[in-house]
């Protein structure tokens, strides 16, 4: 299937995209990616989805082919070029996008931290958004908010943790630190536990962006973010059906947490369980994932197509 790709201008900054599938469809689909992460991460689902809708997938600030500004903290100055990284931030630039490229009613689907960034931007977006799909979305278990779940000592060390990942030569030595082939597939051998699509392709299309200049800096903001938006926080003002689909064994996401969500929240419509599979089902296991993908679209699809 053929792929259109592009960069959008976002104000004075581009963001990478891409869609498969006819534009001209009443309901469209956009895939979030996840932390390091781009929008070839949905290699996978995207030529499935588009036999049944137009099926974008862009790049968040900061990561892929979209620009990577310098990385502001809340209590620092503003500096020119200079950006807040976080989930207002992102999920502005889905709902912008949403508005002003796709232009028709969307669903949303996002993988991780793409989850959170998918339901700020249902929250902006209102009515132009017909739902949202969370794929092992991130909990945030390092948020301030979180520190109740935590373990007694982790009260104590988070003064000096705070205090050392805000330093940027700190955080870049880590990034560049992790930004090698060898430890990217080794992060995936954990996240993928079956084992399953963790290739050579997968290993090039997260190390690529790394490469480009200002790629610590998407994650100097992301590990700063101490006090943002929580997903069931977001979940708890949504109109809009929410569905989940996590793997069974995902290392960093306890699926029970996501078991809870769905018994607890009422916008939450299903959850299914992908087993064997970890943090990235729906490219770890595709063949059990675009199954539900494709029934979320479908059911999603058929009110707009009575309109």
């Amino acid at each position: 299937m053929t792929v259109q790709e592009g960069l959008w201008c976002w104000g004075d900054r581009n963001i990478g995209w891409t869609l498969m599938g006819n534009p001209e469809a009443p309901l469209a689909v956009l895939l979030i990616h996840g932390f390091g992460a781009n929008t070839g991460h949905w290699r996978f689902n995207q030529p499935a989805l588009a036999a049944l809708a137009p099926t974008y997938a862009i790049d968040l600030l900061g990561f892929g082919r979209s620009d990577q500004p310098r990385a502001r903290l809340k209590d620092e100055p503003e500096q020119p070029g200079s950006v807040l990284y976080g989930f207002d931030l992102w999920g502005q630039q889905v709902a912008d996008f949403c508005r002003t490229v796709i232009d028709r009613p969307v669903l949303l689907m996002g993988n991780s931290i793409g989850g959170v960034v998918a339901l700020r931007a249902a929250q902006l977006l209102g009515d132009r958004c017909c739902g949202v799909v969370l794929i092992d979305c991130a909990q945030r278990l390092m948020d301030d908010k979180q520190l109740a779940t935590q373990p007694a000592w982790m009260a104590w060390i988070r003064p000096m943790l705070k205090t050392m990942v805000r330093q940027r030569w700190l955080s870049t030595t880590l990034f560049r630190n992790a930004a090698r082939p060898g430890v990217i597939r080794s992060v995936l051998k954990q996240a993928y536990p079956s084992g399953q699509h963790v290739d050579d392709a997968l290993v090039e299309l997260l190390f690529e962006p790394t490469r480009r200049n200002g790629a610590a800096e998407a994650f100097r903001g992301f590990i700063n973010l101490f006090d943002d938006h929580l997903a069931p926080q977001l979940m708890q003002h949504l109109a809009v059906p929410v569905d989940l689909i996590w793997g069974e064994q995902d290392p960093w996401e306890p699926l029970p947490e996501a078991q809870r969500w769905a018994e607890q929240i009422s916008c939450v419509q299903s959850i299914s369980v992908i087993g064997g599979a970890g943090h990235c089902p729906h490219d770890e296991a595709p063949d059990q994932v675009n199954p539900v993908l494709l029934r979320l679209v479908e059911t999603t699809n058929r009110p707009q197509q009575a309109t």
